[in-house]
């Protein structure tokens, strides 16, 4: 299925029903008076989460939704019917926005959770409200008002709690296929990841977290060299970075030069997404020989003055992905701990 992460809709829900005009007319009662019902309330929309999804693509095909308008009154005192509600399934993740009046409505991070995103409009009342003692007879109903009618942008950010970045073919695909049961297409050119992957890497039977690829970035991603910097807001929701780092990258660049260009890019992207917790992970130390693997990793650590932690693995061989999984794994259990406190 085709991965989409942004949809521009419109709603609109139902229009309330008129209130209506009647007159009891029956025989042997004279003067029977007023009898003219409510009309119904009119349909709301409502944004519904739906776990079995997880791409905006159906909008793509359906841009517009109206909800049912409620029914007019009737006489002898009958309400109308009101209109349903007009559910819409999203993944999880979900943010919405009044594309119009440029304002977050909110967003869907739980399996069923709901959000209104146009009311109804109100029912019209019929003329039987409108008596009193001094007029038995009154000729006056309202009309139901509109219902509401809104642009709708929606925004897919994935839900995953550790995040990988790094420029492309640094092995984020290679190590999510290492670590998890996921298949991303993986191949010896760049951008061979288009959109946003996720995988879920089990530590044990009951230990296990979500982890996320996106596509590589490069200098200038932030003035949209390469795919641009779209993908980096699926990172948003992620506890944990690990930026992945090619140890012998194949046009010769500096793994330390490819670090800061990436560094500077998710600066330029969002000041908050820049501070989060990031891991440097070197892969690709299968290409270094092993006695020199210590001496490249200290090196590098030494010219970044990086003062995180710091792996050295190999994504296509699995040699310290393991490692690696469980110090993420006790991480993230640590920041679970914190945040009950």
């Amino acid at each position: 299925m085709r991965f989409v992460d942004e949809a521009l809709i419109t709603v609109q829900a139902g229009k309330g029903g008129d209130g209506c005009l009647s007159f009891r007319r029956e025989k042997y009662i004279p003067k029977g008076g007023s009898d003219g019902g409510d009309g119904g309330n009119g349909g709301d929309v409502i944004l519904v989460t739906d776990p079995g999804l997880n791409t905006l693509v159906d909008f793509r095909y359906q841009r517009r939704f109206r909800a049912p308008n409620g029914r007019p009154g009737q006489g002898s005192d009958c309400t109308g019917r009101a209109g349903g509600d007009l559910e819409i399934r999203v993944p999880l993740g979900t943010q919405v926005f009044d594309d119009e009046a440029g304002i977050s409505l909110g967003e869907l991070v739980a399996p069923d959770e709901r959000l209104t995103v146009a009311h109804g409009g109100k029912r019209g009342l019929g003329n039987a409200r409108f008596k009193s003692s001094t007029n038995r007879a009154p000729r006056k109903t309202t009309p139901g008002k509109p219902g509401e009618a809104r642009t709708l942008r929606l925004e897919l950010r994935v839900l995953a709690d550790v995040g990988l970045l790094g420029m492309p073919n640094a092995g984020k695909s290679t190590l999510l296929r290492a670590v998890t049961a996921a298949t991303p297409k993986v191949a010896d050119y760049p951008f061979t990841t288009l959109h946003p992957g996720l995988g879920v890497v089990r530590v044990s039977v009951d230990r296990s977290f979500v982890i996320a690829d996106i596509p590589g970035l490069i200098e200038g991603a932030a003035e949209g060299a390469g795919l641009g910097t779209r993908f980096l807001r699926h990172l948003s929701r992620c506890r944990l970075l690990l930026h992945l780092v090619d140890l012998a990258p194949l046009d010769g660049a500096s793994p330390a030069d490819e670090v800061r260009a990436v560094a500077a890019e998710l600066a330029h992207f969002s000041d908050e997404l820049a501070a989060r917790e990031r891991w440097l992970v070197l892969n690709k130390m299968d290409l270094v020989a092993g006695a020199d693997r210590d001496a490249v990793r200290e090196a590098l650590v030494r010219e970044l003055r990086w003062d995180g932690p710091a792996y050295m693995l190999s994504a296509i061989s699995g040699e310290g992905c393991e490692a690696l999984c469980a110090d993420v794994m006790a991480r993230l259990e640590a920041l679970d701990a914190r945040d009950d406190e």
